[in-house]
This record gives structure tokens, C-alpha cells and sequence, in this order.
């Protein structure tokens, strides 16, 4: 069984930083791509940023110059640096990874269970 927990949200002010973290557990493998997604009441859960193993990484285009994503593969961590935050980044940030569990040859996807990030004054 493999789980990902994460921490690290909460409410910060207009221009402020917060730093995410999440950590997989269980009967892993191997971890191939890392990431963060969001979620904002009424809107789709949409990419912020992912990493692979070996470093590559992809941001949306609105996190870009302010965000930055990077991952322990000793440890399965990721975190997400969040610089200059603004009230349109409130959101629920949901971690992401495609997991090959002990046993098997397959990659598949698991989520945590989300942390809350509010920007407000």
C-alpha cells in the first residue's frame, strides 16, 4: 500500500512565501514524476508544476519566476517553494506521483489528500 502526505499550507499574505512537502510511504519501487496540483472552489484541478527523476521540470505558465518544485529521491519527497504568492493561488494543493509498488511492473498514479493554501490580507 502506498500513500502521500502533505504539509506545509496554510494562510499567508499577499507577496508572503509557504513551502509545501510531500512524502510517499509504503511498498514502493520506484517514483518517476513528482508533482503539485490545484484545486480552487468551482474550477478543475489543473497542473502547478512537476518534476521526473532525474530533475526535468514544468511549471504552468502562472507559477513560472515564482514557484519552484524539487524532490529528494532518497527520501520520496517534493516540495514546492511559493514565492510572491497572490490571492489567485488560493487553492487546495493536492501531491501527485506515478509509483511502480514492490511486485509489480506498472506505474500508477497516487494522490494525497490535499492542503490548504490561502492568500488573503
Amino acid at each position: 500500500q502506498v500513500q502521500l502526505v502533505e504539509s506545509g499550507g496554510g494562510l499567508v499574505h499577499p507577496g508572503g512565501s509557504l513551502s509545501l512537502s510531500c512524502v510517499a510511504s509504503g511498498s514502493i519501487f520506484s517514483i518517476n514524476t513528482m508533482g503539485w496540483y490545484r484545486q480552487a472552489p468551482g474550477k478543475q484541478r489543473e497542473l502547478v508544476a512537476q518534476i521526473t527523476r532525474g530533475g526535468s521540470t514544468n511549471y504552468a505558465d502562472s507559477v513560472k519566476a515564482r514557484f519552484t518544485i524539487s524532490r529528494d529521491n532518497g527520501q520520496n519527497l517534493v516540495y514546492l517553494q511559493m514565492n510572491s504568492l497572490k490571492p489567485e493561488d488560493t487553492a487546495v494543493y493536492y501531491c501527485n506521483a506515478e509509483i511502480i509498488p514492490l511486485g509489480s511492473g506498472t506505474y500508477y498514479g497516487h494522490w494525497g489528500q490535499g492542503t490548504q493554501v490561502t492568500v488573503s490580507s
